[in-house]
């Protein structure tokens, strides 16, 4: 409870979640003087909570998926597997965003929007060169039941933590949390599509859609990571 002042008198600092925050909603630690009430800074709790959310979840999926693709042959499953640890990254960067005194430091949120924007180019080269070497020497990947559940799983799970992600990058004004919503909803996505592409060979043969999907893993991480670099934020 903040106590009313006294005419003339300065306003008193609460201490809320680490932070001095002033009764005006002016921070006085912030080196770039930002507007932080208790709501925004709620918000940053659980847009770092979610960070960690999902990055056990990743370093699940991206070991079972990995192992899963090497098995089966796999490149667009072995590139879906793979992303997951660029997902873990964004995680870990949104973390250290929103962690201490970096909670409200504009600085901290341009170098932590532009490591998500990089993230999302580090897995693009090697799915796109493993999908065309695919295509061209028509290596068939084998059918992976363990794997059309896990990206069944993913399907339904990540566009929950894409969308409340996107939801708290809207009021916390943060590209670096937009950019992690977005990978959560891309990792839904391509997901579908690698589900599609595993299915589509266990039951018809056709073996060309998962290298097919792989391309499009590649092609929607630098489309991705080109706004995430520009700020632009994902409207969900």
């Amino acid at each position: 409870m903040i106590p009313p002042l006294e005419p003339g008198s300065a306003a008193p600092a609460v201490r809320v979640g680490g932070l001095d925050i002033c009764a005006d909603d002016c921070c006085t630690r912030s080196l770039n003087p930002v507007r932080a009430d208790v709501g925004w800074l709620r918000a940053a709790w659980w847009a770092r909570s979610l960070s960690w959310v999902s990055l056990v979840w990743m370093c699940v999926e991206g070991t079972v998926g990995l192992a899963a693709g090497i098995a089966a042959g796999s490149v667009a499953l072995i590139g879906w597997a793979l992303s997951s640890a660029v997902e873990g990254l964004a995680s870990v960067i949104v973390i250290w965003r929103f962690t201490g005194s970096r909670m409200l430091s504009e600085t901290s949120e341009a170098r932590a929007q532009k490591a998500v924007a990089i993230s999302f180019w580090l897995l693009a080269p090697y799915v796109a060169v493993e999908a065309v070497l695919k295509l061209i020497t028509g290596q068939r990947p084998a059918a992976s039941v363990l794997g059309i559940v896990l990206t069944a799983t993913s399907v339904a799970a990540m566009p929950v933590l894409g969308i409340a992600k996107q939801r708290l990058a809207r009021r916390l004004d943060s590209g670096a949390t937009a950019g992690e919503g977005a990978q959560n909803l891309l990792c839904a996505y391509l997901g579908g599509a690698v589900l599609v592409g595993l299915g589509a060979n266990a039951v018809f043969g056709w073996w060309w859609l998962d290298p097919l999907a792989a391309l499009a893993v590649a092609g929607v991480a630098v489309k991705e990571g080109l706004g995430s670099w520009r700020g632009e934020t994902c409207e969900c």
